[in-house]
């Protein structure tokens, strides 16, 4: 049985502060937790409700009921295992990559975690985030990469000192700009997407070389503006395509 003390721990990891205290994140569903098995991130224990499907003989795997899993759980309806994993240790310096996503504020967890899963479906390994973006770790956004946070490499860092020494082209996205039909892709860009609803702050907009934009096509202009892991699909999409 699980104790009062692990559930209150574990129940206590959806904030970022008991996350870093404990040093601890928790990954859920038997597809996502396989993952982890091919990848750098070490895992703790696992709880499952049918501890066989895992076939997993060198971690600890607690068997527990479908009502001790809803208590450590943050999904509406929970899946067959939780697996508590150790959060990664001090990042290394960030080295520029031929294509990387720079994300400055975004702060909706879906969104960062939609973002993860298409780096990865284009093959971007590395996302460079400003120190007041979502959490990496947050249940959120590792419940929406649907396992691609084990491989991109999502590091933080002060976006004015690195946007000011990278070697890439850096590359705004915004709604006035370069149609991304016409622009001709730099060999090595850093792709910054800005916040939800303030879009990026200037002091990285001065360090923009570019700006590019989704052009609209539609006559209504009800619209105003696309939500920004859509806009990322559709600018990557046109960026591989050339």
């Amino acid at each position: 049985m699980l104790t009062a003390h692990t559930i209150k721990i574990l129940q206590s990891l959806d904030k970022k502060k008991f996350r870093q205290k404990y040093n601890l994140f928790l990954v859920e569903g038997n597809k996502t937790i396989r993952e982890l098995f091919n990848s750098n991130f070490k895992i703790k224990e696992i709880f499952s409700t049918d501890p066989q499907k895992l076939d997993c003989s060198t971690i600890p795997v607690t068997h527990v009921s479908e009502n001790e899993l809803k208590k450590i759980s943050f999904l509406m309806n929970p899946k067959d295992s939780v697996a508590v994993c150790w959060l990664n240790g001090e990042q290394a310096e960030i080295e520029d990559k031929k294509i990387q996503l720079v994300l400055d504020g975004i702060q909706d967890p879906g969104n960062l975690g939609t973002i993860i899963r298409l780096a990865d479906w284009f093959g971007i390994e590395q996302i460079v985030c400003s120190e007041d973006t979502v959490d990496f770790y947050n249940p959120k956004v590792v419940q929406a990469t649907m396992g691609s946070f084990t491989r991109v490499n999502v590091v933080y860092t002060n976006l004015t000192e690195y946007l000011s020494a990278t070697g890439n082209v850096n590359v705004g996205t915004d709604m006035v700009g370069e149609s991304i039909y016409t622009f001709e892709k730099p060999e090595n860009l850093n792709l910054i997407l800005g916040n939800e609803g303030n879009g990026m702050r200037p002091e990285t907009e001065k360090l923009l070389q570019k700006n590019i934009t989704i052009p609209r096509f539609g006559k209504s202009q009800s619209t105003e503006s696309l939500n920004v892991s859509m806009a990322a699909g559709i600018i990557l999409g046109q960026l591989f395509s050339k």
